[in-house]
């Protein structure tokens, strides 16, 4: 049986040319969550159950990943994280939101910024897990220390090779960055391990899709955001492990960049912090709601 989030509802929703599977809980001013790799919306199952005693908490996956639905990459903005933006902006409005908080890991977190620079109207606050703006991180990537990011290379190549590369391991593929990432066996259950490895198994070229636009649209839009000077407009809270001494950057001072109203903040938690620690980031997350 397919794990879900207790006590929440599970839609499918149409969204533009897609179907995105979401689970929808609680009562309240909207807040929606949005996935990383290489997971499903299960990963925000504690975050999810403990903000729906007073909002109403809206959990999808992203298009091509887990139960949602997968288009074939037509073009270079099948997958750009303006399209998936806009899927969350229409999904919100399709489930009665106009307005919403955002939150999102990883990938969803990439998802996340793009509504928020695009969508200023609609997100009200903004909350993103250890990532860095898309720009910013193919900027921060030299050397040798690159290295700890391969698959971003890899993924960025034309489509083809990639694909059938990580086709033919997938899970061994998959499975390495649940494991190197820092979550171990209490933070991500066997039965969401499983899970996690089966939708991402079935999603390979969607996932690689997704990651080639981070190497391509996704860049330009935000070189065209930082010429015009366009920064994010609602109160941010960016959480991050402490990548920046490893890679030598100054995250807390390139957010800066990209938003006025900033709470930055460094956990002593691996990537996967919303099943890491999740206490911790509700609690960093009501207290963005609050501002």
């Amino acid at each position: 049986m397919t794990p879900t989030i207790p006590q929440f509802d599970y839609q499918r929703v149409a969204v533009g040319d897609v179907v995105l599977n979401v689970a929808v809980g609680g009562a309240g001013s909207p807040v929606v969550l949005l996935h990383g790799f290489p997971q499903t919306h299960l990963m925000w199952r504690h975050v999810a159950a403990d903000l729906a005693d007073d909002h109403t908490v809206i959990v999808p996956d992203l298009r091509g990943y887990g139960a949602s639905g997968k288009p074939a990459e037509q073009d270079r903005t099948t997958y750009a994280k303006r399209t998936m933006a806009e899927d969350v902006v229409e999904l919100a409005r399709a489930l009665g939101h106009e307005t919403f908080a955002l939150a999102g890991h990883d990938r969803g977190a990439l998802v996340a910024i793009r509504a928020g620079l695009d969508h200023p109207d609609r997100v009200t606050h903004l909350a993103v897990l250890d990532v860095l703006p898309t720009l910013d991180m193919w900027d921060v990537l030299h050397g040798a220390d690159a290295a700890v990011a391969f698959h971003l290379y890899l993924m960025a190549q034309p489509p083809g090779l990639p694909e059938r590369m990580i086709e033919a391991s997938a899970d061994e593929f998959f499975g390495f960055f649940l494991d190197a990432w820092g979550a171990g066996q209490d933070a991500i259950p066997a039965e969401v391990r499983a899970e996690y490895l089966r939708a991402s198994r079935e999603a390979v070229p969607s996932i690689v899709a997704d990651y080639r636009a981070s190497a391509g649209i996704d860049v330009e839009h935000d070189r065209v955001d930082r010429a015009a000077g366009r920064r994010l407009a609602m109160p941010v809270t960016v959480l991050q492990q402490d990548w920046g001494t490893a890679l030598g950057y100054d995250a807390a001072g390139l957010w800066s960049a990209w938003a006025a109203d900033l709470e930055h903040r460094t956990l002593d938690a691996g990537h996967f912090m919303a099943e890491q620690s999740p206490h911790e980031v509700v609690a960093h997350l009501r207290a963005l709601l609050a501002r």
